[in-house]
């Protein structure tokens, strides 16, 4: 999700987010030209016209939505962050908390009333000042409105109030305690703009440009499948960013984005979400490329349909009735091999999946016990499978209770390489214990998905610092209201000892005490079987080092440059013929030299309204 994260963001949605693709990367004073749809003849590098400085990256996800209040895929969210602030942010250095549009915050005794400073010094482009009115208009909008609560309505769900007694004041009055209340990952609009929008859950803010923001970049150009295009904002509190211009470019093809970027035509690319171990190892050693390989922020999973319905209790989809079954569900699990998938899916550059969050948050990095692990034993997925009463018929077969042959319908990405190769190593596997798999690898996977139309599909997500996201999207609450609504679910979870749990960190203060509550969330996903994280895969990603001179990685230390929790990387990225190794005008934490994971975006495609998903990877 990044969090508002995430794959990057199936749903989010309320929140989906999902797959990551390709990236490709900026080309300093030039302007690169891409084969697309839309523009089917590739350009060489050229200046651009103007003399400005543009910094080119190849995407290869689709855009869900330009709206905040919609979007959940990292691409989308990514650009969200570039454009509008959010009431604080994230050090690039450690992820500590830091001012944003609040230059500070204090709460009551009791922990009900936050009151924040606005800071006096934000500007939307168009020239009208930012306020704290801007701030309480865009949660008082969340909370009345369901449609612009579709992507981050977990986060007001507890507000009581939100007033602004002052320009540069206000003041927000809650239910119950919230842990959260510094970690608001949410974008706060302009209310004069977006006060005349009719109806949230169809606007998707993709047809008047140049968008009106206050982040420190200004959102001038969409085309779907083609381009999203920004502009330094000058007037950015905390000083321009050193490139004139931003363009996410889209690649489909992404050896063609590698090519490009030995060529030149590109400064920077990630893949699909990573560059694959061959096109890493393709680049190291080249003149003027530098390879990252770093710690991810997401994790790669396997997700069953537990039975998807909505929350007026119709049941939605078409899942295999057996996978109601944990047993059935658990077998499927210890019949993949982890260390195989790791060792030739990703070749070493991912570690081994457990818990829910990757070992990059140490504080909530959990792994079952020696006798909770659901450890690679295809003996005893089998043992399960027959105590379930699924046993092998004389072609052997495991059959159901209609006697027909279980084939499970497994959802995966046509973009993403390990989809694919984790999808045979399933035929394989389970193909061993009886079982067949038909892999359905779809451009969008976002309308079965939302439909429950899947036995079993390959999900990720980006986990911000603050965990509230990624575990709001297993609650009850996070169910669509109807089948024919949006919810924020993830994969239709609903448990009510999780949301127990869910509740009790939430309102939390206490880091300690709260991490360890968050660790048996992590526990109770594990046991339930519906969610099989497999691997924690590292951000892999190149960019050429004559054309970027330096540029903030987050963490400083071993962490990614695309898809970060904030807009560090972009705003921070020196031109290499610049002069200038400081980074933005202002910047701190600059790693000159140090590459890390960056996420591919694929294709800015068609924005759907109502019903979207990502990959879990993509949100942000």
């Amino acid at each position: 999700m990044e969090t508002n994260d995430q794959y990057g963001g199936h749903h989010r949605t309320p929140g989906r987010t999902r797959l990551v693709m390709a990236a490709g990367a900026a080309a300093l004073t030039l302007s690169v030209g891409l084969a697309t749809p839309l523009d089917p003849a590739p350009q060489q590098a050229r200046a651009a016209d103007d003399g400005s400085k543009v910094l080119t990256v190849a995407v290869a996800q689709s855009v869900d939505s330009l709206s905040p209040f919609l979007a959940v895929r990292l691409l989308s969210t990514s650009i969200h962050r570039l454009t509008y602030e959010y009431l604080t942010n994230y050090d690039p250095e450690d992820n500590h908390v830091i001012p944003g549009l609040a230059t500070a915050w204090e709460s009551s005794p009791d922990k009900l009333t936050w009151t924040y400073t606005i800071r006096s010094d934000s500007t939307w482009s168009d020239g009208e000042r930012a306020t704290a009115e801007d701030a309480a208009w865009t949660f008082n909008t969340m909370m009345s409105d369901p449609g612009a609560a579709t992507a981050n309505g977990s986060y007001v769900a507890n507000f009581e109030k939100v007033t602004a007694p002052s320009p540069t004041r206000l003041v927000i009055e809650l239910k119950r305690p919230q842990a959260t209340m510094t970690a608001l990952d949410v974008p706060i609009v302009p209310k004069h703009v977006w006060e005349k929008v009719d109806d949230y859950s169809e606007f998707n803010n993709d047809k008047e440009f140049p968008v009106v923001g206050n982040g420190p970049f200004v959102l001038t150009d969409y085309k779907a499948d083609s381009h999203v295009r920004l502009k330094a904002n000058k007037d950015f509190w905390r000083g321009a960013p050193e490139f004139d211009e931003l363009v996410f470019r889209y690649y489909k093809d992404q050896d063609a984005a590698v090519s490009a970027l030995r060529k030149g035509e590109v400064s920077f690319v990630a893949g699909s979400p990573s560059l694959t171990p061959a096109q890493a190892d393709s680049l190291k050693g080249e003149k003027n490329i530098r390879v990252n390989d770093a710690p991810g922020r997401r994790f790669y999973a396997l997700a069953t349909n537990p039975g998807a319905r909505a929350k007026n209790g119709e049941k939605m989809g078409d899942g295999h009735p057996s996978l109601l079954d944990r047993r059935v569900r658990n077998a499927l699990f210890m019949a993949v091999d982890r260390k195989t998938i790791i060792d030739k899916v990703f070749q070493g550059h991912a570690v081994e999946g457990a818990g829910y969050i990757p070992p990059r948050f140490p504080q909530y990095f959990w792994e079952p016990s020696a006798d909770q692990e659901l450890a690679y034993d295809p003996a005893e997925a089998a043992r399960l499978l027959d105590e379930a009463g699924y046993r092998k018929n004389g072609d052997g077969k495991r059959v159901g209770e209609d006697g027909e042959p279980i084939d499970y319908r497994v959802l995966c990405h046509a973009t993403d390489p390990n989809d694919k190769a984790v999808g045979q190593y399933l035929e394989e596997w389970w193909g061993d214990l009886g079982i067949g798999v038909t892999l359905t690898c779809l451009d969008n996977v976002t309308d079965p998905w939302l439909a429950g139309e899947y036995d079993l599909a390959f999900d990720g997500w980006s986990v911000n610092p603050d965990p509230d996201f990624v575990l709001s999207i297993h609650t009850c609450a996070a169910l669509p209201a109807t089948p024919e609504e949006t919810g924020a679910t993830d994969n239709f979870i609903c448990d009510k000892t999780y949301d127990e749990l869910y509740a009790r960190q939430l309102a939390e203060y206490d880091a300690g005490e709260r991490a360890d509550i968050v660790k048996r969330m992590e526990s109770r996903l594990y046991d339930l079987g519906y969610m099989n994280v497999m691997a924690y895969p590292n951000a892999v990603e190149a960019y050429r080092t004559d054309q970027i001179e330096s540029i903030t990685t987050m963490p400083a230390k071993a962490g990614n440059i695309y898809g970060q929790d904030g807009y560090w990387s972009w705003w921070s990225a020196v031109p290499a013929d610049s002069g200038d190794a400081g980074g933005g005008s202002s910047s701190t934490g600059v790693v000159i030299g140090i590459v890390a994971g960056v996420v591919v975006l694929v294709g800015l495609g068609a924005l759907v309204a109502m019903r979207r998903r990502a990959t879990a990877e993509d949100r942000e």
